[in-house]
């Protein structure tokens, strides 16, 4: 049975006309599915019910089950969902003040390979659908009180986004169009470690989003280590790529650094960033780590992470320290789906 969230326009405007229905249904129908709300078909009251009922038979609406459900005290919550095939992806929405910002997935696994990181700890299975995407957003809306509609969507969960492309520019179109979830293109993130060929092709396609470029290291040597898809690219080539997204867009990049004690957080370091970044109009996003259990990486304390920042803000470069939310719920990329696996990572 097709999945209407893959192709929303495709398959509504196909079903419109092998029914002979009018096509302003259509627009009723997004508007329950990205306005209203609604959870099946039969919910869709100002449509006639033998065409609910036949929408129901012929259109699958949703594809995933709800494996766990979490919430920390600081409202973060965090799905961890089962797809058709038996993966299971994470996907987690962060209150914080007026702001409701999601964090979805775009790959089941991931590949790149990064030491600390829980998504990546099994390789990458395949790439999600836009289907499977645009319903994690679904999904997290539904947590929402009435009244409040979700600000922000951040591409920073399981996966790499840019080696699912197509899949994420396709589910992004529905939460920036005013029929979809009408999110400002400026409010929507995608996170990447860095594919030069990708950024530049996001450059040419002029897309509306903000870039963040995950560096945790200032270095090659150090992040060849850390972030081993490095070996293959190179600090200089990504870079260079995002100074070319920067010239076409004007948007300022987020250069993200996750801080893991007494690997990357000297002073040295702070020194080797700042000259790096140095003339760039960019904000980097400074994470605390989330440990990972079974993995030897440690949050710095807070004298580290204070001596990091003065050493980047005294080189002019903008910073921000990323608030941890969720830690009790296991809210770090891949820790959810990893707690769920019946032989402890220890043991692998």
């Amino acid at each position: 049975m097709p999945h209407v969230l893959n192709d929303v326009d495709g398959l509504l405007s196909e079903w419109s006309d092998k029914l002979c229905v009018p096509r302003f249904r259509a627009g009723q129908i997004r508007s329950w599915l990205f306005q209203r709300r609604a959870t099946d078909w039969l919910q869709m009251t100002d449509l006639p019910k033998s065409l609910r009922q036949e929408l129901a038979h012929d259109l699958q609406l949703w594809t995933t089950e709800i494996v766990r459900h979490t919430q920390a005290e600081d409202g973060t919550e965090k799905l961890l969902l089962k797809l058709t095939d038996g993966g299971q992806v994470e996907c987690v929405l962060l209150r914080d003040r007026v702001r409701r910002t999601i964090c979805i997935s775009s790959q089941v696994g991931c590949g790149m390979g990064c030491v600390f990181c829980a998504s990546g700890l099994d390789g990458v299975d395949r790439n999600l659908t836009a289907g499977e995407i645009v319903e994690q957003m679904l999904r997290l809306q539904l947590l929402l009180d009435d009244g409040q509609r979700l600000s922000h969507v951040v591409v920073m969960g399981m996966g790499e986004p840019l080696a699912n492309l197509d899949a994420v520019l396709a589910a992004l179109d529905e939460a920036h169009r005013p029929d979809g979830l009408d999110i400002s293109g400026r409010r929507i993130t995608i996170s990447t470690v860095g594919l030069p060929e990708a950024i530049l092709r996001l450059a040419r396609l002029n897309a509306p989003y903000r870039l963040a470029i995950s560096l945790h290291a200032p270095n090659d040597e150090l992040r060849n280590q850390l972030v081993p898809v490095n070996n293959r690219i190179g600090l200089e080539a990504i870079l260079a790529a995002a100074d070319d997204y920067f010239a076409v867009s004007g948007r300022r990049l987020t250069f993200e650094y996750v801080l893991l004690d007494k690997v990357n957080d000297s002073a040295e370091h702070a020194h080797q960033l700042s000259r790096l970044l140095a003339g760039r109009e960019a904000l980097v996003n400074v994470i605390p780590y989330n440990p990972v259990a079974g993995l030897p990486y440690r949050t710095p304390d807070e004298q580290r992470q204070s001596a990091f920042r003065q050493i980047l803000e005294a080189n002019d470069i903008r910073v921000r320290f990323r608030h941890r939310k969720g830690d009790q719920i296991d809210a770090a990329c891949g820790q959810l789906r990893r707690s769920q696996v019946s032989l402890p990572l220890t043991q692998l």
